[in-house]
């Protein structure tokens, strides 16, 4: 591929984006797109957000569901960026007009209190070396039509990624079994979606694992101060206007949002 079909492709997906209106799949119009082509398309989406005033606050990663997986035909999680101006406070209403597809899901964040830049870093590094944890909301929105995506498709898009409403409680990470946090979702007091720890590649703690190291190895480490969130940990809902949801993380908190 050319640096100017990555252009080409990265303006599509940024006035889809603008205009909230959908695209086709960027696979369709170019099946010879790989992942290491769909993370460059990425790199030109988010340069324009960042030569606009746009400021990385941190990582999201996707796909770290096995069924998820293998749907899209990949072996490998995806992750992309969060920016400032993604975070919505929990309890506000989410604006879905701005949005073409909205789903959310419920995850499990991190901060980081250094820098995670160490060659052939070790899970136990990582472990210390994080400040704290919290449960939060990503907000996830495809530019494609009818979330009619594949790998390539979703990378190209920031891994799908649109915003995110953290809860406002923080922990320590200290003796708690990952694997086990549960989180119900809950849409008009109807339990509509549940899950564990375990379906976030294992562990989200294992997530961010493969995340910390993927961003050495690219030379894009995760800097102290800054947040990953790990994966869902539960199947994704589509947001409906009009509708409340209530993000029940067990023995955590519980984080509402209004859909407009």
């Amino acid at each position: 591929m050319s640096s100017s079909h990555y252009r080409e492709i990265a303006e599509s997906i940024l006035q889809g984006r603008k205009t909230a209106t959908a695209i086709a799949p960027v696979s369709a119009d170019f099946p010879q797109l790989s992942i290491d082509d769909a993370y460059q398309i990425q790199s030109i989406v988010n340069q324009r957000r960042l030569d606009e005033g746009g400021r990385v606050v941190g990582y999201k990663i996707g796909l770290t569901s096995e069924a998820v997986q293998q749907q899209l035909g990949v072996d490998q999680p995806d992750y992309g960026v969060l920016f400032a101006d993604m975070e919505v406070l929990s309890g506000e209403s989410v604006d879905c007009s701005g949005l073409i597809a909205p789903k959310a899901e419920g995850e499990i964040g991190f901060c980081f209190k250094e820098d995670l830049d160490k060659e052939n870093l070790t899970f136990m590094e990582l472990l210390s070396a994080i400040d704290y944890f919290f449960p939060v909301i990503e907000i996830v929105d495809s530019v494609v039509a009818d979330w009619k995506i594949g790998i390539v498709d979703t990378i190209a898009d920031n891994a799908s990624s649109a915003l995110y409403m953290p809860g406002k409680r923080i922990f320590s990470p200290q003796g708690v079994d990952f694997e086990a946090l549960a989180v119900a979702i809950h849409s008009n007091n109807e339990c509509v979606a549940s899950g564990r720890g375990s379906a976030c590649l294992g562990s989200p703690l294992l997530s961010a694992y493969w995340l910390a190291k993927k961003l050495i190895e690219l030379s894009t480490p995760i800097r102290k101060g800054q947040i990953v969130l790990s994966g869902a940990l539960a199947p994704m809902v589509s947001l409906i206007p009009g509708q409340q949801y209530s993000f029940r993380f067990e023995g955590l908190d519980e984080i509402s949002l209004n859909a407009e």
